[in-house]
Parts: C-alpha cells; sequence; structure tokens
C-alpha cells in the first residue's frame, strides 16, 4: 500500500503552478507530470530536492511554441511517495522511469531535454541508450561524469551519504537538505510563495524519503551501486554529446562550481556556454526570465 499523505498546494504556490497534472501508473505507483503545449517535445528533468515546480517559468515561458513535459522523480513533487519496500530509489530505476514515460507518451519527435542537478544525470543515462531520440541538451549546474579531478563532494552531503542513524533522522524529521537549499542555493532572496512550493511534497517525514536517497546513492567511482551508469555515460559523452549543447550555469554553487563547468567546456567544446554570475543552484530562482531567453533563442 501507497502512503499518500500528498501535499495541498495553498492558493499562493497554485497561482505560481496553473498547470494540469498528469500521471502514468508504474507498477502501482504514480509518476506525476506536466504535459503542456504543443509542438516540438522538450523535456525537463528536475534534481534534489526540487520538482516540477522548479521549471514552472520555463514552462510558461515555452508552452506556447512547443510541448513541455515535465515528470516529477518517484518520491518528489506530486508523484507517490513509496516505500523502502516498494521502490528502490536508485539511478538505474529513475532513468527506467523516464524512458517508460516517453513512451507511454509516444513521442516521435527528436526530444529537447533541459536538466538541472541530479536530472542531468538521469536525462543523459536515457540519453545513452536512446541517441537517435535526441535532438538537443540543455544542461544546467549538473555532471555527466564523477567528480572532477582533485574534486570532492562538500563535507555537509558527504554527512547524509555516508548511513548514519543521526543524519537520517535530521533529513527525514526536520526536512534539513530542502530547507537548506531554499536558503543556500538561490543567490537571492525567494518568496514565502515560492518557498512553500519548493517545499510543500517534502511535508512529512516519510515524504522526504526521496530527498535523503537521492543523496546516499551519488555515486563517487565505478564500485558505487549507481556508480556504472555513471561510469557508462562519462566514457560515451562524447557520443551523448554529439547533439547541439547549451551550457547554463548559475556561478555560486558549492556543488556544481566553476570545475564542473570548466570540465564541460573541456569535454564539449562545441557547447554554447552561458556563465550567470547572478545566479546560484537554483538559477532559475534566480534569473528565469534572462534563462528562458537564453533557451528560446537557442532552440532557434
Amino acid at each position: 500500500m501507497v502512503i499518500m499523505d500528498t501535499p495541498i498546494l495553498n492558493d499562493a504556490v497554485a497561482r505560481l503552478y496553473p498547470f494540469t497534472s498528469n500521471y502514468l501508473a508504474l507498477n502501482g505507483l504514480r509518476y506525476h507530470y506536466l504535459d503542456e503545449g504543443s509542438g516540438e517535445p522538450l523535456i525537463m528533468l528536475h534534481g534534489n530536492p526540487t520538482w516540477s515546480f522548479y521549471f514552472r517559468a520555463l514552462v510558461s515561458a515555452l508552452k506556447t511554441e512547443y510541448r513541455v513535459i515535465v515528470p516529477d522523480h518517484m518520491g518528489c513533487g506530486l508523484s507517490d511517495k513509496p516505500t523502502l519496500a516498494q521502490y528502490d530509489f536508485r539511478l538505474q530505476r529513475r532513468i527506467a522511469d523516464l524512458g517508460m514515460l516517453i513512451d507511454h507518451l509516444k513521442i516521435d519527435r527528436p526530444i529537447t531535454i533541459i536538466a538541472h542537478d541530479w536530472g542531468g544525470m538521469i536525462g543523459l543515462g536515457w540519453a545513452l541508450n536512446n541517441l537517435q531520440r535526441v535532438g538537443r541538451l540543455v544542461l544546467m549546474n549538473t555532471a555527466g561524469f564523477f567528480p572532477p579531478s582533485g574534486k570532492s563532494i562538500p563535507h555537509r552531503l558527504r554527512l547524509i551519504r555516508t548511513p548514519n542513524p543521526v543524519m537520517e533522522r535530521i533529513v527525514l524529521h526536520l526536512n534539513l537538505f530542502a530547507r537548506a537549499a531554499i536558503y543556500m542555493a538561490p543567490r537571492r532572496r525567494l518568496s514565502a510563495a515560492v518557498r512553500a512550493g519548493l517545499l510543500a511534497p517534502y511535508n512529512t517525514p516519510h515524504n522526504r524519503l526521496a530527498t535523503l536517497k537521492f543523496v546516499q546513492d551519488i555515486p563517487l567511482n565505478e564500485k558505487d551501486p549507481s556508480g556504472p551508469i555513471v561510469s557508462a555515460v562519462d566514457r560515451n559523452l562524447a557520443r551523448i554529446t554529439q547533439r547541439p549543447v547549451m551550457l547554463v550555469w548559475g556561478a555560486h554553487d558549492f556543488v556544481f562550481d566553476r570545475h564542473y563547468f570548466n570540465e564541460w567546456q573541456r569535454r564539449v567544446p562545441h557547447a554554447q556556454s552561458h556563465w550567470l554570475p547572478e545566479a546560484g543552484h537554483y538559477l532559475l530562482e534566480d534569473a528565469p526570465h534572462k534563462i528562458a531567453g537564453l533557451i528560446r533563442e537557442f532552440l532557434k
């Protein structure tokens, strides 16, 4: 039995998120997604601990010209919140979920993937086995490889990533990860309604399980459970990124910092690159209209 505990969006949040919800049944679980507009398909993939709400400005800006599809990864957003017995919360499963959604929607045109944070690895993992279906890539503060040489993940992430009953309790019962992100990830102070929107899905300890498991699944080498997938993407990145690529980067990111941006530029020298000094990790909260304009021009 799925423990739903479905988040209710208050009026202020609902006004910021005026989209129609759709659901796909996956192994007894409901996978939530937006499907707005028509035309060339754009698939937007969020990271942790955001959800489709994070892409609201891009959806509104682009749905008049494109078909904009935005799933909530299982356990996130308005998707179901499964238990560990129902879902393994690993990268391989998340890539499979995305593939089943794309197949369900019967998309028969080249897909532009627009991805942020962990959504990048999910999208690249799917693209690796579906290159003929990929049209373009827009990558924002994400990785397609293990940490660049000399880099390690921040200490605060390492503490959560290593199984620890104390840290797990803090993340699940105090909502540490999602709450800290709304103050640390954007460059500017968010309004109360935006903060409420970003936190809405993670309103109970059970509903925060995905935010913990995303961090615990971060692969640092090929020996980690999701390491072989990252290794395969890393080895094949030149093939995946033969398509047009745009990099849009919030400069003030304590995880995906300048080292990651430089590595992307080295690995994908043909990419259009945009370094945004006014933005942090939540760059779509800091510069949504500018980024929408950059993406619109890139797509044309």
